[in-house]
């Protein structure tokens, strides 16, 4: 690990005369030490250094936000630490300092002398700010000088280190006897966490599914998250566009084609206006924007051929889904609800903007594994309330180039194994036996994170669920992907 500077130690007795003296010569050391090695642990002992530039405090923060999975520079670079405009500007600077120094040692040729200039230079040390200081310095830059002549171009770092330490008034052991790692914390006292009583949704149960660690984070901590990428904007944005649209027209026979097509461009146009903050660019803007308009087109189109092939009429946009089971409560909202005009049944619809199962198939086993409730819990609330769900889709809106086709299953009262082939199709079933499965589970999962005690919230298995979690720099148990696993 490393060894923070957090005092001196002035073994002859003089604190204003051998201490500051030792520990100049210690920081010189060390950044001789880190130019030769790039070692990480060099690089926290100079940051701490008061000769750093860096508050003790910020190196501390720092250090600790690094932990023992990151370096220092891949701390400072991520500005993992909130500082203000000038303290991170000094981070920079340090680092940069380093990377200064590191050039200069790898140039060929390059003298023990021209290595302790680029440190006095890059530390800021070119006026020293007391004589003892320039004193000190002079003293570093005779022993350089009189090893460069001894040793001559084929110098070790060893030999360096050595001819310089004898400059320090007193053994560099007594500054490195300062060297003590931060302080430990004393052990929390155990204690129950407490639970805030609220509602489930079906994300949220997804999420424990996936992740136990990042459902902590999130409904337990309430820790804030990321104000959302493109990608969650650009769904936002169409999403209320097509709630507007369709309270408007519901039926696919409500207006010719062209009309269809141009009321629904308008509403993408509008609600990409209303959320044009979420996207960091006015280019990036306009290109969201031109993709949701062309996917629009697809969408009317698709709509219509609906229409005329199973006649329907949409009842409902955003409808609340509320259900009790076993005296827990879940909450959600149901992207669109159509009703059958043969049988009176009802469609629930929801639409991705995301990446989906490709085929129902996929999807089906995804309820299975308790990957997702959304659809089965959309469909038990609307059962709840007396009506027949016959069908649940999803309605993919990612891809502008692509015709839109949902992914269907119709349910049945029992559940049968997929057919010959029917792997890439993007209709099927699903039973009602199944969706009961995932029912249990809501329950079950309710249950143990309401009443039951938890000691521990395990992160994910899956690597790849860690890629977009808002919480992925707060996890130090994270599982390392491949790349990530095989490259250090």
């Amino acid at each position: 690990m490393f060894e923070p500077i957090s005092a001196e130690i002035d073994a002859a007795g003089d604190g204003n005369v051998v201490v500051p003296a030792t520990r100049l010569v210690s920081f010189v050391c060390d950044a001789v030490r880190y130019a030769e090695g790039l070692g990480d642990a060099d690089a926290r002992r100079l940051a701490l250094s008061p000769y750093s530039g860096l508050a003790h405090a910020d190196a501390c923060a720092l250090i600790v936000a690094a932990g023992p999975r990151a370096t220092f520079l891949e701390t400072v670079g991520r500005e993992r630490v909130p500082l203000d405009r000038e303290r991170l500007a000094g981070t920079h600077a340090f680092a940069r300092a380093l990377a200064e120094l590191e050039r200069v040692y790898r140039t060929q040729g390059v003298t023990l002398e021209e290595v302790l200039d680029a440190v006095r230079l890059h530390f800021a040390f070119a006026e020293p700010g007391s004589p003892r200081e320039r004193t000190t310095f002079e003293a570093l830059f005779a022993a350089a000088r009189t090893f460069d002549e001894q040793a001559g171009p084929a110098w070790h770092v060893a030999a360096a280190l050595r001819a310089l330490e004898r400059v320090a008034p007193a053994p560099l052991a007594c500054a490195s006897a300062a060297l003590v790692a931060l302080p430990a914390r004393e052990p929390e006292e155990r204690r129950s966490v407490r639970r805030r009583k609220t509602h489930y949704s079906a994300s949220s149960l997804a999420a424990y599914a996936e992740c136990e660690r990042r459902w902590y984070y999130r409904y337990v901590c309430a820790s804030v998250e990321d104000k959302g990428s493109s990608a969650s904007f650009y769904g936002s944005a169409f999403h209320w566009a097509l709630e507007e649209f369709h309270k408007r027209y519901t039926r696919s026979d409500s207006a010719p084609l062209d009309v269809l097509e141009n009321e629904l461009d308008r509403w993408l146009q509008t609600a990409f206006e209303r959320y044009r903050t979420g996207f960091e660019t006015a280019v990036e803007l306009d290109l969201q924007t031109r993709r949701a308009r062309r996917t629009g087109r697809r969408y009317v189109h698709w709509f219509v051929e609906r229409g005329q092939t199973r006649p329907f009429s949409v009842i409902g946009t955003e409808a609340e889904a509320r259900l009790e089971l076993e005296g827990y409560d879940f909450i959600g909202y149901i992207d669109r609800l159509d009703r059958d005009d043969a049988t009176g049944a009802l469609t629930v619809v929801d639409y991705k903007t995301g990446n989906i199962a490709e085929s129902a198939a996929e999807y089906r086993k995804k309820v299975a594994d308790f990957l997702d409730f959304q659809l089965p819990f959309y469909y038990w609330a609307q059962t709840e309330r007396g009506e027949r769900v016959s069908r649940l889709a999803l309605v993919p809106l990612k891809d502008a180039l692509l015709d839109v086709r949902p992914v269907e299953l119709e349910v049945v009262p029992l559940s049968v194994p997929p057919g010959r082939g029917s792997n890439g199709a993007t209709t099927g079933t699903i039973g009602i036996d199944e969706l009961e499965r995932a029912r249990a589970k809501m329950i079950a999962i309710a249950r143990r994170l309401a009443d039951e005690p938890i000691e521990h919230f395990p992160p994910a298995r899956d690597a790849e669920a860690c890629v977009f979690c808002s919480y992925r720099n707060a996890c130090r148990s994270r599982p390392l992907r491949r790349e990530d696993r095989f490259g250090r």
